[in-house]
C-alpha cells in the first residue's frame, strides 16, 4: 500500500473546493503538490454508512493535474496507448502488475473498514489491465505509488510535467 497521511480538516476543506462538492470516504492524502496542497486522495472502497462501492482508490483532486489529464484524454492518446498494450509485451506486463498493485491496495483499505467489497473484486480504475480508459485514475495511482508502478500513469505524467500553480488556490472562488 502506498503510504498516505490521514486527511486533516484543512485537507478536506481544500479537497472539497478542488472537487466542487463534499468529499466522501477519504482515508487520507497520498500525494501533495510542492505547495503541500492535497492532490491525490486515498478513498475507501465503499462509501460511508454501507453505501455503494467506490472503485477509485486513488482519486486525483489537484485542479492542474485534473485539467491536464482531461487535455490529454481529449487528444486521443488513450486509444494510442491501448493499442500499444496489444503490441508491447513489456508495457502490457507492467500495466498488469499495476492492476494487481491497485487491487492489493484496495483490499488493504477494505480490510481497514472490515469490508471486502466483493461487488468490485478484480475491477480496477482507468481501464486496467487491458485498456486505457481514465488518465485521471492512472495518474492518481502513479503519483500515489511513485515512478515505476503504473507505466501509463508515468507516461502521462511525463507529458504533463509540473502543473503546480504555486501557490495553489485553497480558497473558494467568489462568483
Amino acid at each position: 500500500m502506498a503510504d498516505y497521511e490521514p486527511a486533516t480538516d484543512e485537507d478536506m476543506r481544500i479537497a472539497t473546493i478542488q472537487l466542487g462538492r463534499p468529499v466522501r470516504g477519504v482515508a487520507g492524502v497520498a500525494w501533495r503538490c510542492k505547495c503541500g496542497v492535497p492532490g491525490v486522495l486515498v478513498t475507501y472502497p465503499r462509501l460511508p454508512n454501507g453505501g455503494p462501492p467506490f472503485p477509485t482508490t486513488y482519486y486525483l483532486s489537484h485542479p492542474g493535474m485534473v485539467r491536464e489529464c482531461s487535455r490529454l484524454e481529449a487528444s486521443g492518446i488513450m486509444a494510442e496507448w491501448t493499442e500499444s498494450l496489444k503490441t508491447d509485451k513489456e508495457l502490457a506486463k507492467a500495466y498488469n502488475l499495476a492492476h494487481k498493485s491497485y487491487l492489493e491496495d484496495r483490499a488493504k483499505l477494505g480490510a481497514e473498514i472490515g469490508d471486502e467489497v466483493l461487488e468490485i473484486a478484480n475491477i480496477t480504475a482507468g481501464g486496467m489491465p487491458d485498456r486505457v480508459k481514465c488518465l485521471h485514475a492512472l495518474v492518481g495511482h502513479a503519483l500515489a505509488k511513485g515512478p515505476g508502478v503504473n507505466p501509463i500513469g508515468d507516461m502521462a505524467l511525463e507529458m504533463i510535467g509540473d502543473v503546480c500553480e504555486h501557490p495553489c488556490r485553497t480558497e473558494a472562488i467568489d462568483e
